[in-house]
């Protein structure tokens, strides 16, 4: 479907059926009227009903006489209630129950009214009777308008040039959303029928739509459909079990496309957007279920500050918080333009009760940061910022030890000091066995904070996850356009494998894992099986529309630092399982304050040094550094400037370590 078709509008409507302006003008007015004629026609209709049809002058009436006061509490009970509506264009059986409360409500009142005050001028019996008769006309009458939409103008307006399509059903959103696209104006594609993955609804209907066969069947079923193209809601499947679908379909020449859930859809109506699969899809589990309601109480209505806000992890942490309703919400980044870029687009979407800080400031600048927490009081910090690029961080590991370990050392520092409920500190797999620099200064990172937590009022809490796919620097738009350029797409290693998963996961795994972090927590996701970098080139490929063949694949060795698989805890580390099925709890070793600040405060003084003194420190540091490839030996001097460090820094540590006593007081 065409992504540029135009959105429908009341104006549309009325041009399409040739209805005056003073129709619309008049709206309210008329649905009154229209409604007042469908309850008297209703209580004529119960009278008859209950009489065979032969209704006496006296009788007559009474049923005159009573009429306009069962009308006018009818329309009362309906205007009370909000429900006076026209017809639906989408009415679904959900919108016809809407008039059931506002209608049992006016039976009760009207049945009072006869007891007290018309001496029970009417039968009882036509009390009720009435309530299904003005039900079934109102019914019917709402209905009217998708009944022609889907019928006689269905049929008036179907082009030759309107494909079909199955669409794939795993829950009642898909039918649901079958049933919207064949009632959209001018739609480009007509839905015929329903692929399920269940075997006993074959042959069966659920919502109108026929269901013809699993989905594996689709390619026999399109020949006797005229079908060109299978339909389906985005993360209703595995990764998995789509890419297997996907094979099969594109060998009968089937196009697969992907209607987005309805999470992402805009509610406001108008036509389905519709995209063709992407390695997104193929890579993704089973979607992440938020505990909304844990989230909410413990978000809305407080203040909140993301550091690394204009980036891919901070701005998508920022998007999944405003639908919790923070009072407060602190965009910190050093970058200013991502700043700008993010506090635009959230401003467009938030409600009036969010208050948008945009904040252009460096988390190794203490003043700043600490005027930040002085005007803005945050009760919540997600701490997104850092340096992640490996291969940068290997040719600039002063950069990395400053940024990743002092940056978080300054902002747990002032959040500790004052005094907030809670720090999220976004780590990573790479922290795990580190081969590099990046991975070893997320390591210490951790464990400055989960030590600080120990003395501190203020939560402490990590959490780790893979690959983010279509994250600033990550594999899949490099080899998008490595693909554009016609090749080659590089890769290190054959056997390289990694987790990976999606923006809005790794975001909705901070705000879960924050949400139920108690302190000194390590929180990973469940990410399944890890992927061959060398399959996940092949299906880019693939879904460019191109032979596997078309695109070389070079293989350029593993650069420094780089690892060929990952890992999401140490040997050490048990998986502990927690109350939401996705997420665990890893047990990190124990860790003393003291320890942790000499080795962030001696890695500080070294980060001037020689990229050999900062690596041996870190394998000083962490017994697991595979720095093999790297200039992780230091000569003799090196070794005899690393101890002068220590000793200089021994007089500075024994302060703060004093000083870290107390804080549980």
């Amino acid at each position: 479907m065409s992504s540029n078709q135009p959105k429908l509008t009341v104006l549309d409507s009325a041009k399409e059926f040739a209805l005056p302006n003073w129709v619309f003008r008049y709206r309210i007015g008329i649905l009154v009227v229209a409604h007042a004629v469908i309850f008297s026609c209703g209580y004529i209709l119960a009278f008859a009903l209950r009489l065979d049809f032969v209704i006496d002058a006296n009788v007559r009436d009474r049923m005159i006489m009573s009429m306009p006061i069962v009308v006018a509490i009818e329309l009362i009970c309906f205007l009370q209630f909000k429900t006076l509506h026209g017809w639906w264009r989408y009415v679904t059986f959900r919108d016809l129950l809407s008039f059931v409360k506002p209608l049992f409500i006016s039976l009760l009142i009207i049945a009072a009214f006869n007891e007290l005050i018309l001496s029970r001028m009417i039968p009882r019996s036509v009390l009720v009777i009435n309530l299904m008769t003005s039900g079934i006309m109102m019914a019917a009458v709402r209905s009217s308008w998708r009944l022609l939409k889907e019928g006689l103008f269905s049929m008036v307006h179907s082009s030759e040039g309107q494909s079909r399509a199955f669409m794939i059903s795993t829950h009642y959103e898909s039918l649901v959303l079958a049933n919207q696209v064949n009632s959209q104006q001018n739609s480009n594609t007509k839905i015929v029928g329903i692929l399920s993955s269940d075997k006993s609804r074959v042959g069966s209907s659920r919502a109108g739509m026929p269901i013809l066969g699993l989905m594996q069947d689709a390619p026999r079923l399109a020949a006797n459909f005229d079908v060109t193209e299978i339909w389906l809601v985005a993360g209703s499947l595995p990764g998995t079990e789509l890419a297997e679908l996907k094979l099969l379909y594109d060998q009968y020449g089937l196009k697969t496309n992907v209607i987005p859930s309805a999470v992402d859809r805009n509610p406001g109506g108008g036509f389905i957007p519709v995209r063709q699969i992407e390695i997104e899809d193929l890579l993704q589990r089973s979607p992440v279920q938020l505990d909304n309601k844990r989230i909410k109480n413990e978000i809305t209505g407080k203040t909140v500050m993301v550091t690394g806000a204009g980036g891919s992890i901070g701005s998508e942490i920022c998007r999944q918080l405003l639908p919790f309703e923070p009072k407060k919400l602190i965009l910190v980044d050093h970058r200013e333009n991502s700043v700008f870029l993010i506090h635009n687009e959230l401003g467009q979407i938030k409600n009036d009760n969010i208050s948008l800080e945009p904040a252009v400031a460096d988390i190794l600048d203490r003043e700043r940061i600490t005027e930040l927490f002085e005007t803005h009081s945050p009760d919540f910090v997600y701490h997104a910022a850092a340096h992640k690029h490996v291969g940068l961080m290997e040719l600039q590991p002063g950069v990395a030890i400053r940024n990743n370990i002092i940056g978080t050392k300054r902002i747990a520092d002032i959040a500790n000091d004052f005094g907030i409920t809670k720090f999220v500190m976004v780590s990573t797999d790479k922290a795990v066995n580190p081969t590099s620099v990046m991975g070893c200064t997320k390591q210490i990172a951790e464990r400055y904070c989960l030590s600080l937590g120990e003395y501190s009022k203020t939560k402490f809490v990590a959490v780790r996850f893979g690959n983010v796919l279509g994250s600033n620097g990550s594999v899949v738009p490099i080899f998008k356009k490595q693909i554009e350029r016609g090749g080659p797409i590089t890769i290190t290693d054959e056997r390289m494998t990694r987790f990976f998963m999606t923006i809005p996961e790794a975001s909705q795994l901070v705000l879960q894992a924050g949400s139920m972090g108690e302190g000194g927590e390590i929180f990973v996701l469940d990410m399944g099986k890890q992927v061959k970098i060398v399959d996940l080139a092949k299906k880019m490929i693939e879904l460019a529309g191109l032979p596997e063949s078309a695109i070389e694949i070079q293989f350029m060795g593993a650069r420094p630092g780089e690892k060929l698989y990952e890992e999401l805890y140490f040997e050490e580390e048990a998986m502990i399982p927690t109350d939401h099925q996705k997420i665990y709890a890893a047990t990190h070793r124990v860790l003393d304050y003291n320890d942790v600040l000499q080795c962030v405060a001696t890695l500080e003084s070294a980060s001037t040094e020689g990229e050999g003194s900062i690596r041996r420190l870190l394998k000083d540091y962490i017994p697991e550094y595979d720095c093999s490839g790297t200039a992780c030996n230091a000569d003799k001097s090196t070794n005899e400037t690393l101890l002068k460090i220590h000793a200089d820094l021994r007089p500075e540590l024994s302060g703060s370590a004093e000083l870290a006593s107390t804080a549980d007081e």
